[in-house]
């Protein structure tokens, strides 16, 4: 059936308009994204079957290409999805800038949607004001860390540029165990040092894994 074959209180647009965002399904929020379907498969079934399969987690981390490997899903169809959830995460950004950092729980609460179905890691600084007020959020690396790809002058350089008063390391292990190896710890060491000799305290590095964090603040090293 096609979507103009639907009566008014079943399409998703006038759904919208009638009650509010908030009360559709994921599918049909990404069916308004989507706007048209295939001859297979209207907008609506193409956007069940692309969720129940993927989910919003995975979807959300999917690089262009991988969306265009899905069936029904063209290079317009994915730049669409590609920018709504890229405004998503930017919100969410935004949203943290308004308030303080005050622990590494918050950190993991902000990390763990973006982290949580990564395949490689990530190694990201948080700057932060006098009031310990998010700046602004900065990947430094991706790959496995080590001590040639984690060097404090890329580390520092930005929080130098955007005067941050301190600032907090997190990356993710893929393997979903936040437990530190050894390389962890002694880049920690180095960036710790660093941060003193530049007056730009380093806080905590917070690792994140699949539903849990290790802080390097809440182990008093």
């Amino acid at each position: 059936m096609r979507i103009k074959d639907f009566s008014e209180e079943q399409r998703p647009r006038e759904r919208l308009c009638k009650h509010g965002a908030s009360i559709l399904s994921d599918a049909e929020l990404l069916a308004i994204i989507l706007k048209i379907g295939n001859k297979e498969e209207n907008v609506i079934e193409m956007s069940h079957r692309v969720i129940a399969k993927y989910g919003l987690e995975k979807l959300a981390n999917c690089s262009l290409q991988e969306l265009q490997q899905i069936k029904g899903i063209g290079n317009a169809k994915a730049c669409e999805i590609l920018a709504a959830f890229e405004l998503a995460k930017r919100a969410n950004i935004c949203g943290a800038e308004k308030k303080n950092i005050k622990s590494a729980q918050e950190v993991f609460n902000y990390f763990l949607p973006k982290m949580r179905d990564l395949t490689q890691e990530q190694f990201h600084i948080l700057l932060l004001n006098t009031r310990n007020k998010l700046i602004k959020e900065e990947l430094i690396s991706l790959g496995t860390l080590n001590g040639s790809l984690i060097h404090p002058r890329e580390v520092f350089k930005s929080a130098i540029r955007e005067s941050a008063n301190s600032v907090i390391i997190v990356h993710n292990h893929p393997s979903g165990d936040p437990a530190p190896s050894r390389e962890d710890e002694e880049i920690t060491s180095k960036l710790v040092e660093a941060g003193e000799v530049l007056g730009i305290k380093v806080l905590d590095h917070v690792i994140i894994g699949k539903d849990k964090y290790w802080s390097w603040k809440e182990k008093s090293l």
